[in-house]
């Protein structure tokens, strides 16, 4: 059975998706970036919007019924090279043990104030 799941996000009412779809033992997580959806501000630092892309992440998971350690897959925009490293200790910290496979791409995104854009499939894990 399909389950769509919503942060609450305006961009999702807005630009017609969903912050999760998840389909049997499938999870697939928007792009997202690290607005803090709470207050709607856009940290300064790719660091601390990585935190807040992850954590989104994490909740959209956890309302769809899936974890962090299902994640398989996860694909990385930053807009700048130089956040590529900034960003791998707080990649790392979130994903170290889990290890999905990865892209990492430096790209333009939608606005100016976004530095990071953050996308992951889970897969169910079995017992």
């Amino acid at each position: 059975m399909r389950k769509l799941v919503s942060t609450g996000s305006p961009f999702e009412r807005t630009a017609g998706y969903s912050r999760a779809v998840a389909e049997g033992d499938w999870c697939f997580v928007a792009g997202t970036t690290g607005y803090d959806y709470a207050t709607m501000t856009m940290p300064d630092s790719v660091e601390e919007q990585a935190r807040n892309c992850l954590s989104t992440i994490a909740r959209a998971l956890g309302d769809a019924g899936f974890e962090m350690a299902d994640v398989v897959r996860a694909r990385y925009y930053v807009t700048e090279r130089e956040f590529v490293f900034r960003v791998y200790p707080v990649l790392g910290a979130h994903f170290g043990a889990i290890r999905p496979a990865a892209t990492m791409i430096v790209c333009g995104l939608a606005e100016p104030e976004m530095k990071i854009e953050i996308e992951v499939t889970a897969l169910r894990r079995r017992a």
